[in-house]
């Protein structure tokens, strides 16, 4: 068999490459979207409490964001990259009827036949490709993000440096 021209090589290049981005794409897809399926269970909170939205930009996790709530653009030819993909939790309010959105970001990549998982700023994690059953430490890497959020900012409420900054005042009826 004649070895291939370097046109030849070139195309098998792309090909394989091309392969491999839409397996990324579609694995890290897969993985959000489980995530999502299975964190309610763990967190023993409503379904309907937890959403898959943008990692970053405005949100609203009462919307069905599908493919857009992914790094991935739709429109642009799919690279080898890694893909992001954010988590909204809604916790209600205990003492009234509002409630707090959550979200966090979770960055997946994939390397040597692992998932590497980077949560806020949480260290990574790494999961096996075939994660059914092994989501339990990204759930308490994502819980470990959220609790990190507010201990920061009740350490930065709490900070002599801020009692004579501008703030509000609610407004009560009596």
């Amino acid at each position: 068999m004649a070895e291939p021209t370097p046109y030849g090589q070139l195309q098998a290049a792309i090909k394989a490459y091309g392969e491999a981005a839409l397996e990324n794409l579609l694995r890290c897809r897969a993985l959000g979207h489980a995530v999502v399926k299975a964190l309610p269970a763990h967190l023993q909170a409503p379904a309907e409490h937890v959403s898959l939205v943008p990692p970053e930009g405005p949100f609203d996790p009462k919307r069905d964001y599908g493919d857009d709530a992914f790094s991935y653009d739709q429109r642009l030819p799919i690279r080898l990259e890694p893909i992001a993909f954010g988590v909204c939790l809604v916790v209600p309010n205990v003492e009234d009827s509002g409630s707090l959105w959550v979200r966090t970001a979770v960055r997946v990549d994939i390397h040597d036949e692992r998932f590497d998982v980077f949560v806020g700023q949480q260290p990574r994690i790494r999961l096996p490709l075939a994660f059914e059953g092994e989501l339990t430490p990204l759930f308490e890497t994502m819980m470990a993000e959220w609790m990190s959020a507010f201990r920061r900012e009740l350490a930065d409420f709490g900070d002599a440096r801020y009692q004579h900054q501008l703030g509000f005042v609610p407004s009560t009826t009596e």
